[in-house]
Order: structure tokens, then sequence, then C-alpha cells
């Protein structure tokens, strides 16, 4: 007997229990996968697995809903499996360990993969009732949508018609999402002449900061330890003859740094002064940043006399230069969605290794023109300071669509169920909305999900109310035929 037997609804907890047997951190996809194409198999619906082990699942419509469009559940197949330092799971080869605590369902020392398998729990369930009445069901689930949306760039459609979609990998019950951003990589790589130099090094650290998710918190104007490096590095040498020795700053690209490093080479005479700019930014940095970040700081410290290898003066300049003129955070708020970025970048990583200073930036935007000009303004200002750029995982976002017969339905089907409108709402981050988005014009969709915390962190929780709240929903989404829908307009 499993974990989550006896909670209701059965069918949707025990194929999440089912499938979270399955180790399927991304790039672990063969097994998930193949349990998905079994699934189809066993119970005679057609279905087709791809090359790169997406999985489409097709179930006709039952007697009454065959002039009905059909409606396509879509979620991704992978999680983001991470572990805390004392778990002894192999999360490569062994499956999760479930509990339950009140109203939440997590995992024991990991993270629980609610994101998505709760849409793959959905769809399965969806496709093997007996009783729930439904057009034409075309279930798409992806590999690897938590590295790049890789699956989602190469499915095979083949055997999908609908242009209806619920993708259900949103982050909140209540919660309509009608558009995402798009996004781009961006990396910049300047080439610094090194030479010997005599002098004293200075170690510079820069930390403390809150840091957070480049899309989801951008937002809140948290510093960027390596966008205030640069600032801080400008000044200097503005000042003061410097070299730069090395640099390391950041863990990901679309993560808001936290902390950089580095290592300045400074004339013996000018030490002191160098050392008093610092604790004189320090101060202005505290003041401005406030509430948002009050615990950042900048240490430095002497690290010995002697003769090191830096980039030189002149190349340190124009590289201080180059990072003080890069845009960051938030450039623009949607004219949809009150409240919610538009176009934004984030410095994730920066690195100086034997000379070549590199900068790796993700951006964001739900207008695709928008997104290409931020693009093209960061590569200018790296061809001016002399470098050059590699641009990757470009996908696009989903523009909010004033028509929707889809979300009207949906939002309707709401209200007759709960009396009142569900919030409608974009959101600064990339769902394979975009991508399919552009795979198949026409495509109307509406994200949707039940309550969840902590995602993609060991503290995550599923709520277990809200799932099954949002699988009768998204029953009665199914089982509403528009002509019921016409019949009672929205206010």
């Amino acid at each position: 007997m499993g974990v989550l037997s006896k909670l209701e609804p059965e069918k949707v907890f025990t194929f999440f229990e089912e499938i979270s047997r399955i180790p399927r951190g991304s790039g672990n996809m063969e097994q998930i996968s193949d349990y998905l194409a079994d699934f189809a198999r066993k119970r005679g619906l057609a279905y087709l697995q791809d090359e790169r082990k997406n999985v489409v699942i097709i179930k006709e419509a039952t007697p009454g809903y065959e002039k009905e469009p059909p409606v396509i559940l879509q979620g991704h197949m992978d999680i983001v499996a991470v572990k805390k330092p004392d778990c002894d799971i192999d999360m490569e080869r062994e499956g999760l360990r479930l509990a339950v605590r009140g109203d939440e369902i997590y995992a024991e020392g990991t993270s629980l993969g609610g994101d998505d398998g709760i849409a793959v729990a959905y769809a399965l369930a969806a496709l093997d009732s007996e009783d729930l009445r439904h057009p034409r069901l075309e279930a798409i689930l992806t590999v690897d949508e938590e590295r790049g949306m890789e699956g989602a760039r190469a499915a095979d459609l083949s055997l999908v018609t609908g242009r209806r979609m619920i993708n259900i990998d949103s982050r909140e019950e209540g919660l309509l999402l009608a558009g995402c951003a798009g996004g781009v990589r961006v990396e910049c790589d300047l080439k610094l002449s090194m030479e010997e130099r005599g002098g004293a090094a200075i170690e510079v650290i820069l930390g403390g900061l809150r840091g957070g998710h480049s899309g989801e918190e951008i937002h809140h104007g948290r510093g960027n330890s390596n966008c205030l490096f640069g600032r801080l590095l400008y000044r200097l040498t503005r000042r003061l003859p410097v070299g730069l020795g090395e640099v390391r700053g950041g863990t990901a690209a679309n993560a808001i740094s936290r902390e950089t490093r580095a290592v300045l080479v400074a004339g013996r005479e000018d030490a002191e002064e160098l050392l008093e700019i610092i604790r004189m930014e320090e101060k202005e940095i505290r003041e401005e940043l406030g509430s948002r970040d009050p615990e950042v700081y900048i240490k430095a410290g002497a690290l010995g006399r002697g003769t090191f290898s830096c980039a030189g003066v002149r190349d340190t300049r124009r590289a201080a230069a180059f990072l003080a003129a890069l845009p960051d955070g938030v450039q623009g708020m949607s004219q949809d969605f009150p409240g919610v970025v538009e176009t934004s970048l984030n410095m994730g990583v920066l690195d100086c290794v034997n000379g070549s200073l590199r900068a790796k930036f993700v951006l964001r935007s739900s207008v695709e023109s928008a997104k290409h000009a931020l693009r093209d303004r960061i590569c200018a200002l790296t061809e001016l300071a002399g470098g050059s750029n590699t641009i990757t995982n470009d996908y696009p976002g989903w523009k909010y669509c004033k028509d929707s017969p889809l979300r009207e339905k949906m939002i309707a089907v709401y209200r007759k169920m709960y009396g009142r409108d569900p919030k409608v709402d974009g959101i600064h981050a990339g769902l394979e909305c975009g991508i399919l988005g552009s795979r198949m014009p026409g495509l109307d969709c509406v994200a949707i999900a039940p309550d969840m915390k902590g995602l993609h962190t060991t503290e995550e929780t599923l709520s277990i109310s809200s799932a099954r709240r949002v699988w009768e929903y998204l029953k009665a989404v199914l089982e509403e035929k528009d002509s019921s829908i016409e019949a009672c307009p929205l206010a």
C-alpha cells in the first residue's frame, strides 16, 4: 500500500506516487518516458514516443463530445533533482520517499517533483478515467523542461490536432496564467592583456546578498554582486592604477548573484587608499539597498606583497567601463499584466581566468522584439569594448492574447464553481507554452496548477486539498461544452 493510497482523488495520487518511484531528474528521462508509453499501450491508446523521449498520448472523445474542440493537456516529466547533504538517496537511480504532513505532501531529504509531476498525474488520471466526459484529449508530456525546454523544442507533434492547450505548470490555485516571458542567454567574452606587476594583492569579497530567481524575483530590486563589483571596479580604476587579477561571481546564469570574489593588484603606495575607497563604497551600497539587502558587505584584505599576474592598468579600466555600462534588472513592465515585469536581464555569472573576462546573462521578455533589442544592446556594448558574444537557448515568450475562447471558458467555469472570478495574470519566467505556440500557429493556452511551495528545493510541498480542488476544476472544464458557456456570457 502506497503512502498516498488513502488520499483523494485516488487516481491522481496513485499516479503521482507511481511516477515518484521513477528517478526523473533532467537528463534522466528514459525510464519515465518508457513508463508513459507502456501506460498508453496497456490501455489501447494511440501514442507517440519520439527520439528525444517526449510522449504524446491520445484519447478519443466520449459520446456526445465528438464535435467539441480537442483539448491538449501539457506538462513536463522531468524534475529539478536536489537533495540535502545528509540524504543517502541516489537520485540518478532511486525514486523519492514521499511523506504526508497535514495537508502537504513532501519528499524526505529531496525535492518533491510536484513541478511538474502533478501535471503528469492529472493527465494520466484523465486518460485513465472511465466516467469522465470529455472531448478528444491530447497529452503532450515533454522531457528536460528544466534545462532549457529542450523537449518542447524537439517534440514530434504529428498526432496533435488540437489548438486549445491547458498547461499544468503554473504556481498557485485560482490563478490562470495567460502569458510568460521568453528568454535568451548571452555570454560576453573580453580578452585582457596580462602582465607581471609588482605591488600588493588585495582580495575583495562582495557578498551577503539575498539573490533569488532571475525571473520570479527580479522585480524585488535586490543587489547583484557581479554588477555591484563592476561598479566598484570602475570607481577604483578612476582613482588608482589597478590591475585585475581574477574574478569569480555567481553560480548560475538564471540566479541573481549573491557573492563575487576578486583579486586586485595595486601599487604598494596605493593599497591604503584602495581600501578606503572600498569602505566608502560599502557604506554607499548598504544605504542604497536598505531593507532589500540589509546584510550586504564588501570585505577587503591584503594577500601579500610581491609580483603578481594581472591585467594591465589600461585593460582593467576597459573591463571596468564595460561592466559598469552593462544594464541589469528590470527594463520594462508589462502593459497587459499590471505589476508584472515585461523585460529584464541578469548577469548571473562573472569570471576572469587567464585574461578572459566572461559575463553570462539571461535575458527575459514577454515581447520578442524587446528581448531581441536588449540582446543586441548587450552585444553592441561588448563589441565596443573589443569583445565577442555567444548567444544560446533563445526561446519565444507567450504573448497575452486578448481573444482567447479557452480562457473565457475557464473563467466562466471557475465562476460557476466558486462564485468569483479567478485571477488572470502573466509570469516573468519561461513556460513551454511559448515554444509550443511558435510550433502550432493559433494555439490558445491557459496555465493552471494547485498550490505548491519551495519549488526546486528540498523544502518543496504540494497541497493535498488544493490538488483535489484543481482536479475537480479541470474535470469541469473538460466536461463543459462550448454551447453551455455561450448560454452563460461573461460579466
